[in-house]
């Protein structure tokens, strides 16, 4: 089990003497799949590795909607997982809440078909660059579609390739009032997850109003043996509290 944040890889030697295992970075950052070739410079090596990256598509480039550009999404997406591939990233996270957005009035079941042929064609691609793709359920503040573990995985077994899996992230599992239940039938699916509390989408044990011990127990059970990243807000004072961040993951784990 390795355990990550969500940072800039700049950030990496202040995560590493932490005590944390790798970087998630943001795909917008660090891959810039918009920039030419001829623009975009690869991140030097880091002292920590890069597993993974968020924030898959930019708010511009729709995957929902009338205004859905297919040669653009298959452009964008290729130069992505060609650099996500150089840099070392075996994991890339579909969330992107204002890129799948369905847009007012637009109909609802052509949103869901949209978002499958998206993810079988990045799917296709991803596997050629041995990266998965992990679709993230969203709570409704952040999205309209895709907002629980339930409907995440629906659209993992409609796409239907080894190279689409599923996200949990404790923030938005527990703003939904998501059952565990959902997430136990949802195990075999579940290939990357995110920690935060659910208040203030702090680091876990923060708020001191979270416990991930059933949610771990759950993973647990299900034979997860995955990585784990923090994503939420920065952290104050960070060379004492992310030391403490990591021990308290790791303790609620070892009790789930």
């Amino acid at each position: 089990m390795l355990f990550g944040i969500c940072t800039s890889v700049t950030n990496a030697p202040a995560v590493k003497a932490a005590g944390w295992d790798y970087i998630e970075d943001n795909v917008q950052n660090l891959l810039q799949g918009m920039v030419p070739d001829a623009e975009w410079h690869a991140p030097a090596p880091a002292v920590l590795p890069i597993l993974a990256a968020n924030v898959l598509l930019p708010g511009t480039l729709k995957v929902v909607g009338p205004a859905v550009d297919s040669a653009l999404l298959h452009k964008y997406t290729v130069t992505v997982l060609r650099r996500a591939k150089q840099v070392g990233i075996t994991k890339l996270v579909f969330g992107s809440g204002v890129a799948r957005k369905i847009p007012e009035s637009f109909d609802t079941e052509t949103a869901s078909k949209q978002i499958v042929e998206f993810g079988k064609m990045i799917a296709s691609l991803a596997a050629e660059q041995e990266i998965q793709i992990v679709l993230e359920p969203l709570n409704k503040g952040e999205c309209n579609i895709i907002n629980t573990v339930a409907e995440g995985t629906r659209y993992v077994k409609a796409v239907d390739k080894p190279a689409f899996a599923c996200l949990v992230d404790s923030y938005h599992f527990w703003l939904e009032d998501e059952p565990l239940e959902n997430l136990r039938r949802a195990m075999p699916m579940i290939k990357h997850v995110h920690l935060a509390d659910k208040e203030g989408r702090v680091a876990p044990g923060l708020s001191g109003k979270s416990d991930y011990r059933p949610f771990f127990r759950v993973l647990k059970q299900g034979g997860y043996d995955g990585n784990m990243s923090f994503e939420g807000t920065a952290m104050e004072d960070f060379s004492n509290t992310a030391p403490k961040v990591l021990e308290f993951i790791k303790q609620q784990w070892n009790e789930a």
